[in-house]
């Protein structure tokens, strides 16, 4: 059986009722592979005591995911994971990030920093971005090694009051997030080049420096067709490919 973290994960009630919150945590550890598919997920005790809250309120978040047909509540077994793919809206092709966790990987999100910038009028950031972005620095771990540095910009159209506030620090999903502001992204545009990467990149990859690695810049827009984020991201190929899977 899989235990949940040692540590206490700190939740705010003003980002919304806390049976959300927590659900959202463990699909997010079910996206990710850190409770893989057929494995049991950490108890309600173990869950009430990680959270800091009521048998009621796990219990609330678990029934969310059971609706959502990600786990199964078996008697004398425990609560077990059915499904570990999310329902996409963009395409009918599997996030890259679902390819490897089908392929058994474990893959954590460290968020590195997140902070929201002022524009400038007359420079490229304003008129690509707005007169304010939310800049959000992430890395990801596969299977316990440094595997992607990620850089997205989220647009004034994409934050609170235009631009006035940010998204939480605690953002489990960035595209979930995005939904509860009421935004739906309904196309990308992706663009993939090979340069070496810069240094503060190669010491999180654990890379040496100069090394060359997969970048994409990946534009998403809303159904207006504003721009809505601006990623960049860093991958050490050497680790794992970039896969691509499309459905017929």
């Amino acid at each position: 059986m899989l235990k949940g973290s040692e540590r206490k994960v700190s939740l705010k009630r003003k980002q919304g009722p806390l049976y959300q919150q927590i659900q959202k945590i463990l699909k997010d550890r079910i996206l990710h592979g850190v409770y893989p598919l057929g494995s049991i997920i950490p108890s309600e005790p173990q869950l009430e005591k990680e959270f800091g809250v009521s048998k009621m309120t796990v219990r609330g978040a678990v029934q969310e995911l059971a609706q959502e047909g990600y786990v199964q509540k078996k008697s004398g077994i425990g609560t077990i994971v059915m499904r570990n793919t999310a329902y996409q809206k963009l395409s009918k092709g599997k996030r890259f990030t679902e390819l490897l966790v089908e392929a058994g990987h474990k893959l954590e999100k460290k968020l590195l920093s997140t902070s929201l910038v002022t524009n400038d009028a007359g420079t490229e950031e304003y008129s690509r971005y707005g007169p304010y972005c939310q800049r959000i620095e992430r890395l990801y771990i596969l299977d316990g090694q440094p595997y992607i540095h990620l850089v997205h910009f989220l647009t004034a159209a994409a934050l609170p009051g235009g631009g006035s506030a940010e998204l939480g620090a605690d953002i489990q999903s960035l595209y979930d997030s995005l939904e509860e502001n009421d935004i739906v992204l309904e196309n990308f545009r992706d663009r993939f080049f090979v340069e070496s990467a810069p240094p503060e990149v190669c010491l999180l990859l654990k890379l040496p420096p100069g090394t060359p690695v997969l970048k994409r810049l990946r534009n998403s827009y809303d159904g207006e067709g504003r721009l809505i984020e601006h990623s960049i991201g860093c991958y050490n190929t050497e680790l794992h490919h970039y896969l691509v899977s499309y459905d017929t």
